[in-house]
Parts: structure tokens; C-alpha cells; sequence
């Protein structure tokens, strides 16, 4: 029976710990907020769980399997986290992100649809799909209630037997030294800190912390039904009307800095008009639909748009486990699932997930860019 500390309770750090309570270990949970917080990058209500990432056979695999953890959590719980609604990819182009996504599902089995526009435009109460060439449609993809998630993890790993501490920790050595006096060691202690890692980690992590908007519209209850979708060369996304928060729709483009410890601030309202202007293009009935909410949060971006997940270097006991950059959540418990077996002499992380040097690469998460930047 191993010993493991974790800090940081979003769903890489939630996931670990449920996981690693599962097999029997001695698992410490600790974070300075409650689990689900919205000043974490974990926090929110809502995050879209998809499998398609391109040409990506390996993401694509993880999301897959972490779906199905999800369900086993579900089971465990007894809580209703994922809903099926299914995710539709807005193709501009008959190659590109979606052709790709495509071909890697269908490689994989996982169940995926070529659609037509006017196909499409029926599971939608208004949609307008001139500019498109197609749309990649996944059926058994759809959304997680991402609050209600890392709190079922919490939970659920607490019920196997791991110890959750609400403290704030910081490094020492290969201990964890907590803000009530307290000292923490283990055969392994992960840091999953989210946007925090870059300052407990200097020169080891490298991740942009960025502050970004969401808005939500009362569409009626139409909305309540349709997919969720994603435009990635507009760099938007967005739900129906999910447990009556609105129809959410994102411009995911990478925000401006926001630091990790800072309060959450306002949306903007420029950012609302390019949102507003996205939505009535698409969804014309939205144009003028009344304004349900706005609110900000916070992205922790890799410069590859590739995980962190690696043994620090004077530190072997050490790991370093983050840079979810906006298409971590989902892919939690299948991550954690990776990284135990990684400790077991099972097989290795994939090189990318290691500390060092990074250089820029496409998005990985609803943006069409090849700036760092799920949903």
C-alpha cells in the first residue's frame, strides 16, 4: 500500500484520488477551496466531454475511456453528471480539423457521423449553416455538470477511504508543508495546482493562466435538447440550455493574463458583442434572446496545448500534474488511471506530458488556433 499526497482538487488531482483510494492506498486530498470552487480551472457548471481532437488517436482514446469512468462514477454515486446529448463539429472545409477528427474515430470505433447541413440545422430551434461544408456529429458526446463532478470524485473518494484536508500547501523538499504547521509526506506527492503550478514550480512549468468569458441566453425551452457544438475555426462552442442556466455559448479565443490569485472579474461587454455577433449568425433566434447570465473563468494553458504529468527533477517522488488548457476536465479520471499504472511498471506517460521546453502548437480545445489555448 502506497502512501500519496495530492494537492489540488480539480479533476486531475479529484480523479487521482478517487482512483488511487480504489486500489487500496493511503491517499491525502488537500486544496484551499472547497472541490468544485469556481475560482479553479475545474470550476463551473458545465464542460463539454468529446472525443474528437483531430488527428490525435491518443486524446481522442483517453477522452473515450474517461467517459466511461464518468459512468462508473455515476454508478458509485449516485450522481447524474453526463448528459448525452451529443457534440456537433461545425466543418468549414471538407478537410481539416473535423476530416481528421473523423477518420481517427472511425479508425477507433467510437461512434462518430458525417451530417449535412440541413441534417444538422433540424436538431437545432434556429441554425443557419450557409459558410458550411458539413458538420462531424458525435452521438454518445455531450456535457458534464463540472461542478457536481469534482464534488462526486471528492466524495466518492472519501467514501474509499481518503482523507481530504482543506489547508493551502506550499513545497518542501518532497513534503508538503501546510499553512496550519502541518507536514505532509508520502511515497508520492502530486502537486495538480492548476494555474498555481507556475509559481510553486518557477522554471519548471511554463503555463498561461488566462481569465475567460461565458455567456448565457434564455433561448426558451427549445434550447433545452439540442447538442452541444463547436466551431473551431471561429474559436467558438457552447451547450443548449442545460439545469436552466441558459443557452451557453463561448468565445474561445485565449484571454488576456489573470492571476491565480486574483477574484474572478467581470465579463466584458465587447467580448458579449463578439459572442452576440457569433450566435446570430448561427442561431439567428438567439440574435435578440435576453441576456441570462455572464461570468468569467480562468484557463491554465501549456504552450503546446499538450498535459503536464512528470516526476520532478530533484524530486522523483514528486510529480507534477496540470496544464489541462481548456480540454483537461474531461479527460480526468482517465488521466489518473494513466499515472497510477505509470507507478505500477505499467506503461509510461507519453514524453509530451514531460516538464521542460515547449514550443507553440495547434489548440487542442475549441479554438482554431495555433496560440495556446473545454470547454
Amino acid at each position: 500500500m502506497k502512501r500519496v499526497v495530492i494537492v489540488g482538487a480539480g479533476t486531475f488531482g479529484a480523479s487521482l484520488a478517487w482512483w488511487m483510494a480504489g486500489l487500496g492506498d493511503e491517499v491525502v486530498l488537500v486544496d484551499q477551496f472547497a472541490p468544485g470552487d469556481p475560482r479553479a480551472t475545474s470550476g463551473g457548471e458545465t464542460r463539454l466531454i468529446r472525443c474528437a481532437h483531430g488527428a490525435d488517436a491518443d486524446y481522442a482514446a483517453m477522452a473515450r475511456r474517461a467517459r466511461t469512468l464518468w459512468r462508473e462514477l455515476e454508478a458509485e454515486t449516485g450522481a447524474a453528471l453526463l448528459v448525452e446529448c451529443g457534440v456537433s463539429w461545425f466543418a468549414h472545409a471538407e478537410d481539416g480539423w473535423e476530416a481528421q477528427s473523423l477518420e481517427v474515430l472511425d479508425r477507433l470505433r467510437i461512434p462518430a457521423e458525417r451530417r449535412s447541413v440541413e441534417e444538422t440545422a433540424r436538431a437545432f430551434p434556429s441554425f443557419s449553416g450557409d459558410d458550411l461544408a458539413w458538420v462531424l456529429h458525435e452521438p454518445e458526446a455531450g456535457v458534464l455538470r463540472a461542478q457536481r463532478a469534482i464534488q462526486a470524485l471528492a466524495t466518492a473518494a472519501a467514501g474509499r477511504g481518503a482523507e481530504i484536508i482543506h489547508a493551502k500547501g506550499r513545497p518542501q523538499g518532497a513534503a508538503v508543508a501546510l499553512d496550519d504547521g502541518r507536514v505532509l509526506e508520502g511515497e508520492f506527492v502530486v502537486w495538480s495546482c492548476g494555474g498555481w503550478l507556475a509559481g510553486l514550480f518557477p522554471g519548471h512549468v511554463n503555463l498561461a493562466v488566462t481569465c475567460q468569458e461565458l455567456l448565457f441566453l434564455d433561448g426558451g425551452p427549445a434550447w433545452r435538447t439540442t447538442p452541444g457544438w463547436v466551431d473551431y475555426d471561429r474559436a467558438t462552442y457552447g451547450t443548449g440550455d442545460l439545469d436552466g442556466l441558459g443557452v451557453k455559448a463561448a468565445w474561445d479565443q485565449q484571454g488576456p493574463p489573470l492571476d491565480p490569485d486574483a477574484d474572478l472579474p467581470a465579463a466584458t461587454a465587447a467580448v458579449q458583442r463578439l459572442t452576440r455577433g457569433y450566435l446570430a449568425d448561427r442561431f439567428p433566434a438567439l440574435a435578440e434572446a435576453p441576456l441570462a447570465g455572464a461570468k468569467t473563468c480562468r484557463y491554465e494553458l501549456s504552450p503546446d496545448s499538450h498535459f503536464i504529468a512528470a516526476p520532478h527533477p530533484e524530486q522523483p517522488s514528486v510529480w507534477i500534474v496540470g496544464g489541462g488548457s481548456g480540454h483537461g476536465f474531461k479527460h480526468g479520471p482517465a488521466m489518473a488511471e494513466r499515472i497510477a499504472a505509470a507507478w505500477d511498471s505499467g506503461p509510461p506517460l507519453p514524453e509530451r506530458f514531460a516538464l521542460g521546453p515547449r514550443a507553440s502548437g495547434a489548440s487542442l480545445r475549441t479554438a482554431g488556433s495555433n496560440r495556446p489555448t473545454d470547454a
